[in-house]
């Protein structure tokens, strides 16, 4: 089972859209909670983080895969892997580029590995 970690700020609103349209809707208590829920058997954990922190976070292992910016990623020197890029709109309606990042040592290579 997967642990999840997707970004708070900027950058929140459009993953939990996406996440919505995927029929996997990011469900927590409040819109503060770091702690939050997808009703998906192959999903344990999900997390809301800032978007800084979660390339470490996915290098070290806490987190199986991490939605973050490629910036952060390249600025932090993370060891994880890119698994694709997304392209949507933050609250500015600019386009960004998000990554979907694993440990380095992860089995999943690409996004087909994922369960």
């Amino acid at each position: 089972m997967l642990r999840l970690v997707l970004p708070k700020g900027s950058l929140e609103k459009a993953t939990m859209d996406l996440f919505e349209a995927a029929d996997l809707p990011v469900v927590r208590s409040s819109s503060v909670d770091y702690k939050a829920s997808i009703d998906d058997p192959r999903i344990a954990e999900v997390r809301i983080l800032r978007p800084q922190e979660i390339p470490a976070y996915v290098a070290e292992g806490l987190f199986d895969i991490g939605i973050t910016g490629r910036d952060w990623v390249e600025e932090t020197a993370s060891d994880v892997v890119s698994l694709g890029e997304m392209k949507y709109s933050k609250a500015t309606s600019l386009p960004i580029r998000v990554v979907v990042a694993v440990a380095g040592d992860s089995p999943a290579q690409q996004v087909e590995d994922l369960p």
